[in-house]
């Protein structure tokens, strides 16, 4: 019989890759989305007939009781989350509501339901902020800088808690940036290759961004799914730093893009915006993945230039249909 699995954020990037995934390991996916009039699966359009959709919020504990008892997941993967950091600034208490007590309410509606369910939850580099070591480990201090971190620190905290409490075999995956093809276009990364690629058609003249010098630790996306997966069959519940062990600044990632359309003087294409400057800002994010090479057996497979060539190819072949 197929493991039944749960994921919430179905929707979104990692969601979407994750069910691809474990559709290959044989498991029987249901994926948890808001109610909507119009539903947004441009990531999961693909899957319309292989998973079971399922409505519930992550700010209503009974609407998750609910997903529990009719999809009956031997695990668990909560990606639901506001998880745009920029957008943390303006909707504060919502991002906390989501992201931080959303988090809390399903490991209440796993302990009041089937205390035997495997929970994975996703935990973020930005937890770290203003990084007291560089690269950062499992044993890094936190210092978040910004309510999206804040909140993702509470939704990491709760879930050691309830591990510790309740015996729940509950993981945190502490990950690093990465992206792909499916990356929202309100991000930085995607709002890149997009724009690069409309310039390289005709179709604009500049792109607007924030702060250039900010450097990030990126991974490819269908890479980190996998080690979402390895954390629930690991023997024990624990917590794991996924990353890359690489930084590259906005800088580089622009200088790769542009490289992919042969644009070399691409300084003149960009415009800084201070509308995009983070109140708070994170200067640099690296992560130390030697527990989960140990451990899980994971490493990264796709690199830093292959993956901005990845989500170029796309953009363009998007625009040129």
């Amino acid at each position: 019989m197929a493991k039944r699995a749960l994921i919430t954020g179905i929707n979104g990037m990692d969601g979407s890759h994750l069910a691809d995934f474990l559709l290959k390991k044989g498991y029987d996916v249901w994926g948890m989305e808001r109610r909507a009039s119009t539903k947004n699966r441009t990531n999961t359009k693909h899957l319309e007939n292989k998973i079971t959709f399922i409505n519930g919020d992550m700010t209503d504990q009974n609407s998750l009781v609910r997903c529990l008892k009719e999809a009956q997941p031997e695990e668990v993967y909560n990606l639901a989350a506001q998880s745009f950091v920029g957008e943390s600034w303006n909707t504060p208490e919502y991002t906390s509501e989501v992201t931080g007590l959303g988090v809390l309410r399903i490991l209440e509606a796993i302990r009041e339901t089937d205390k035997d369910i495997k929970f994975y939850q996703a935990s973020s580099s930005e937890m770290f902020g203003r990084m007291i070591e560089n690269p950062a480990n499992e044993s890094t201090p936190f210092y978040p800088r910004s309510p999206y971190g804040v909140a993702k620190l509470y939704g990491h905290w709760i879930t050691k808690n309830y591990r510790e409490s309740y015996g729940i075999k509950a993981c945190s995956g502490i990950l690093f940036n990465h992206e792909s093809e499916r990356r929202g276009i309100e991000f930085v990364t995607r709002k890149i290759t997009d724009g690069v690629s409309k310039i390289a058609l005709g179709l604009s003249d500049h792109i607007s961004l924030g702060n250039l010098d900010a450097k990030r630790d990126w991974g490819y996306a269908p890479d980190y799914v996998e080690a979402m997966w390895l954390m629930l069959q690991n023997d024990s519940a624990d917590d794991f730093v996924i990353a890359t062990g690489e930084t590259h600044s906005i800088r580089d990632f622009l200088q790769e893009a542009f490289s992919y359309v042969g644009i070399r003087e691409w300084q003149k294409y960009v415009k800084q915006d201070p509308r995009f400057m983070r109140p708070a800002e994170v200067d640099v994010l690296r992560g130390d993945y030697s527990k989960a090479k140990s451990v899980l057996g994971w490493s990264p497979n796709v690199k830093f230039s292959e993956l901005v060539c990845r989500m170029m190819k796309n953009d363009l072949d998007l625009l040129e249909l």
